[in-house]
């Protein structure tokens, strides 16, 4: 990489996106980006790091530029088209990330569910520890001079983690998603294999997953878990409205005892993988338990606000697996209060091949709200609605539009989960306002 090039990064409020982009600024490039003008909760990042975003334009494209595209974009997309034409380097993002994490440790955390927030955690603590630099799926994303780590989200969806060849993988689940790429679940462990044959020194892997059992690799194995033939053990685990605790065991050695303040049994297996990960690079693990008991969590997971006496919980779930460890958290942390879904199917084809899954999932909450059908720019229609969602859900609530939220204003001192991978903040705004309104009124 040349310092004396600009990068252009093409769909630039891309959660991946950003979060490269910012970190080549705090490596001392000159960087900039294109995107729709409509809002994304990436750019205030973005603006902090004094990275400008331009509106798509093919005038944006010049000589001297090296070119980042999105992977939300073909290469017809007049800016990435210009840029070929004109000879321009071109680098798709998952591609560039491969050349970004040489030179480093790296970390490539894999899966269908938990990359974001186990790559987050195994940020936060590796920076407690040693200079390291990293790229998160909530957009966020560091450069720091001379690091040491680079611990990155290794994303499956078309296989684009393959660009990526790191020293160790983390890999939380394997579970069948994205059914508009992947034929099943053994193209999905087709491609996890694949993977694990291009990590260089050792793999962590969730020990009560059977398709992770499956994986077989050059490199050592560990796995993760509460089991007994598991390598990492969490022992003595006890969850409370403050967090959970719990001992950490590594083939029956007593490694230490750690506290998380977070929620739900997917948070210790996620802190379990990275105290695996850091017993093998850092020789002091108290250094570890510090910076376990610092960590807030990452965007978008969730992320909560009082407003009035509601309690508001945003969360990226949009698979019936991580639905189930939002609502499991949710009671956890609140389990005296009334627990309200408000959920919004992504994509016409998940919501298709996941129907009965999504309906048994959002039961576990008390009350369940269904929102439209979030489409892809990928696919803009299909052969079922929210109302097939809703008309299998057994518990009050139904559909509800974000031309009226008035039906959440019956709840008081109440937990509201909402949950998609769309643009489901849009909903939350529109109720946070009503709330507002309401106890203004009241004044």
């Amino acid at each position: 990489m040349d310092a004396k090039k600009i990068y252009h990064f093409v769909g630039v409020k891309g959660t991946g996106m950003s979060a490269m982009a910012r970190i080549l600024k705090d490596r001392g490039y000159e960087v900039q980006g294109s995107d729709i003008d409509k809002y994304t909760f990436t750019q205030v990042g973005l603006e902090q790091a004094g990275i400008k975003v331009l509106p798509f334009n093919v005038d944006n494209i010049k000589e001297g530029l090296t070119v980042i595209a999105g992977n939300s974009f073909t290469d017809d997309q007049p800016e990435i088209k210009k840029a070929r034409e004109m000879g321009l380097p071109v680098f798709r993002y998952h591609e560039f990330l491969g050349e970004m994490i040489k030179g480093h440790t790296s970390i490539g955390v894999c899966g269908a569910h938990g990359k974001t927030s186990t790559t987050g955690l195994l940020a936060h603590v590796l920076s407690g520890i040693a200079p390291t630099d990293y790229l998160i799926g909530d957009g966020t994303g560091k450069g720091v001079p001379n690091a040491r780590f680079f611990a990155y989200e290794a994303d499956e969806y078309r296989r684009h983690f393959l660009a990526t060849s790191p020293d160790y993988a983390i890999m939380t689940n394997i579970d069948f998603d994205h059914p508009d790429y992947y034929t099943g679940i053994e193209d999905v462990k087709s491609a996890f294999q694949t993977f694990a044959n291009q990590t260089k020194k050792g793999i962590f892997a969730w020990g009560d997953d059977e398709n992770l059992r499956d994986i077989k690799a050059d490199v050592p194995i560990y796995y993760y878990g509460t089991r007994e033939d598991d390598d990492f053990r969490a022992v003595n685990v006890v969850k409370s409205t403050s967090g959970s605790e719990f001992d950490v065991e590594y083939k029956g050695k007593k490694l230490g005892h750690f506290q998380i303040h977070l929620y739900g049994e997917h948070n210790v297996l996620n802190a379990l993988a990275v105290i695996a990960v850091s017993y093998f690079e850092h020789d002091n693990l108290d250094e570890v338990q510090r910076e376990l008991e610092t960590f807030k969590g990452v965007k978008r997971r969730f992320a909560q606000r009082k407003v009035a006496d509601m309690t508001i919980i945003d969360d990226y779930a949009h698979h019936p697996s991580e639905i189930d460890a939002t609502i499991d958290a949710a009671r956890q942390e609140y389990p005296n209060k009334k627990i309200i879904a408000v959920f919004q199917p992504h994509t016409f084809s998940r919501t298709i091949a996941y129907l009965d899954d999504f309906a048994k999932s959002l039961n576990k909450a008390d009350d369940v709200y269904i929102t439209k059908i979030y489409s892809s720019p990928r696919e803009k229609s299909g052969k079922i609605s929210s109302a097939d969602l809703a008309n299998k859900i057994t518990k009050n609530g139904g559909l509800i539009e974000a031309e009226n939220m008035s039906p959440l204003l019956e709840y008081h001192d109440a937990v509201v989960v909402f949950m998609g991978a769309g643009d489901i903040q849009k909903y939350e705004r529109i109720y946070e306002n009503l709330l507002n309104d309401v106890t203004n009124n009241m004044n």
